[in-house]
């Protein structure tokens, strides 16, 4: 691979030929700030705060698109760089309202992280507001135009990152801001409630719709039955939020603080990630074996669900009729449970821990009472289930190992590989193999669906019966198979669809800051969690077969199909226009 070599600081360093001089800067370990810079996003160079000075140049450049050339002296440190920036950034100060202790990102900010490293304690500029009020409309995100600084990058991550383009910029000249088109609400828009704008905002003007009030409310009502469930995911990110390392797997931790925040039983969603591909995998043999509507389409991902009910609803035939493991979990907590249990549905309270913003949204889909109940009355994502914790004091990264309850805790391997890109896949296919063949599965890992790349085809031979998968991360990338699909250039028969980059494990309610690196490490561990298991197939899971054997009968019965299948519904691009 060419290279070049250039000079920072006096520090000479190599890098590839077409890195820029922030790439180049974090080799020296120079902490260059930015605001507008993301690892996920093409640079556009807005904030102006990462500006260094090039030998030979008479006008400062931003670091974060300005490629190296070989000979290249970079200072990042002269006088004349140093107060640009700080000129730039009380520019940015002077549009933002300083209220951090009341922020959701107080100490987790990087306007307050740039501030401090330029020695910013006051602005000479006078405060002026930007237009625009809080928009909380959403079932899942609030957006307070009042604190962007307008770096961008949520505009680039709905328009590039998720194919929706539900935000843009707005105004001109110096009363410029983000905003939707035409000023609507979140919730009269096409947007998804996938979160992915949160976790690339580096301040507080964008956050998930909160819901741990509600939680504590339940947990302090001696009359409510409190049960929790928590998502594969998050147990490979949550200890970011305690200083751990990414990619620390700290499922035993994880339980230990629940049980500590009182809640009555503490269970694993993988227990009905596990029943998702019994149902889901008997849907697709039944497709493939009597001609349904090929390709299957997954349904786990509710942020997915939003996008293809908006746009490309004529396709919602191929969408499983399965729910969601988080829905599928509430609907048996407040029936098949609450009878072993001998308690009233009514005084169950469900709650969820998600990595997903979008499953807040989930809970309250008017689809979503085969209970006769909410299914699911609460959903924190995985950064609430952390300021929780924080704020009784738990000591998160010393405490004990804690196994989940039974039997809605009992899961296998197949079921903690949906937080990743691809893990529905082989999850499925791990039991569909079984089922098709009737023969063992020598290998349980299957390779073929793997990968961080945004679109993976593979084809697998069922003894004979050849299955064309597809799996799609990030919904631009989801747009593109679903194109094929319209186009008749596609012939998969199974396809699988995660709204986030890699899957759940960078979904929007994940711990900030999130990037390529990150995610691959929180992959790496759900994919220990699954080689720690001593059962990797959802359709050997003991408890599983025992609900079938005690309340449901079999696979895509009808009691089945009431309380764990659902439908979709066709939705249009601005709310009033649905017919």
């Amino acid at each position: 691979m060419d290279s070049v070599t250039v000079t920072i600081d006096g520090i000479q360093v190599t890098v590839p030929k077409g890195s820029t001089v922030l790439e180049a800067a974090e080799q020296t370990n120079i902490k260059i700030p930015r605001l507008c810079h993301h690892p996920d996003l093409p640079p556009v160079s807005a904030c102006r705060l990462c500006v260094v000075e090039i030998e030979g140049d008479r006008l400062l450049r931003t670091s974060c698109s300005w490629k190296c050339e070989d000979g290249m002296n970079i200072r990042t440190k002269t006088a004349f760089v140093r107060q640009s920036r700080k000129v730039a950034l009380e520019l940015i100060l002077s549009r933002h309202p300083m209220l951090c202790t009341e922020c959701v990102r107080n100490n987790n900010c990087e306007l307050q992280e740039a501030a401090e490293q330029l020695g910013i304690r006051e602005t000479r500029f006078e405060y002026h507001a930007r237009p625009g009020g809080v928009d909380d409309s959403s079932a899942a995100l609030v957006r307070d135009p009042a604190k962007c600084v307008l770096c961008r990058r949520c505009i680039q991550t709905c328009e590039l990152v998720q194919s929706v383009s539900a935000i843009g910029i707005e105004g001109r000249g110096y009363d410029v801001w983000v905003d939707t088109p035409f000023g609507k609400g979140l919730d009269d828009m096409a947007c998804v409630s996938c979160g992915q704008c949160i976790n690339r905002c580096p301040v507080g003007a964008l956050y998930e719709t909160d819901h741990i009030a509600r939680v504590w409310k339940a947990l302090d009502d001696p009359t409510k039955h409190v049960v929790v469930q928590t998502a594969p995911a998050v147990r490979a990110s949550i200890g970011e939020c305690f200083g751990l390392p990414a990619g620390s797997l700290v499922t035993d931790k994880m339980v230990s603080g629940l049980r500590m925040l009182g809640f009555d039983k503490v269970f694993d969603t993988d227990f009905t990630a596990d029943l998702t591909i019994i149902e889901e995998g008997t849907e697709l043999i039944d497709r493939l074996n009597n001609g349904g509507k090929l390709p299957l389409l997954t349904s786990c991902s509710p942020g997915w669900i939003n996008f293809i009910e908006h746009f490309y609803p004529d396709l919602l035939p191929h969408v499983s009729s399965c729910k969601s493991p988080q829905q599928m979990f509430g609907a048996l907590a407040k029936t098949y449970y609450a009878e072993k249990q001998g308690i009233d549905p009514k005084d169950i309270y469900v709650v969820s821990v998600m990595p997903c913003t979008a499953k807040k949204y989930e809970c309250q889909r008017p689809e979503m009472n085969a209970s006769g109940f909410q299914d699911v009355d609460a959903v924190i994502t995985t950064r609430e289930l952390a300021k929780m914790m924080k704020q009784v004091g738990i000591d998160f990264p010393n405490l004990q190992a804690g196994e989940y309850d039974a039997p809605l805790g009992i899961a296998t391997g197949a079921a903690v590989i949906f937080g990743n890109t691809g893990g529905v896949m082989e999850a499925a296919l791990r039991t569909v193999y079984e089922l098709v063949t009737k023969k063992p599965l020598d290998d349980v890992e299957i390779k073929s669906v793997r990968g961080m790349e945004g679109v993976r085809e593979a084809v697998i031979d069922l003894d004979g019966l050849k299955v064309k998968a597809a799996v799609a991360n990030g919904l631009a990338n989801a747009r593109k198979l679903m194109e094929k699909i319209v186009a008749g250039e596609a012939d998969y028969h199974f396809v699988e669809i995660m709204a986030c980059p890699g899957g759940c494990i960078g979904g929007g309610g994940q711990p900030m800051p999130t990037s390529e690196d990150i995610r691959k490490k929180r992959v790496e561990a759900i994919f220990a969690a699954d080689r720690a298991n001593t059962i990797r197939k959802s359709h050997e899971n003991p408890a599983v077969q025992k609900l079938y054997e005690e309340w449901l009968g079999e696979p895509n019965s009808r009691k089945a199909h009431e309380l764990l299948h659902t439908h979709y519904t066709k939705k249009s691009i601005y709310k009033e226009a649905v017919a």
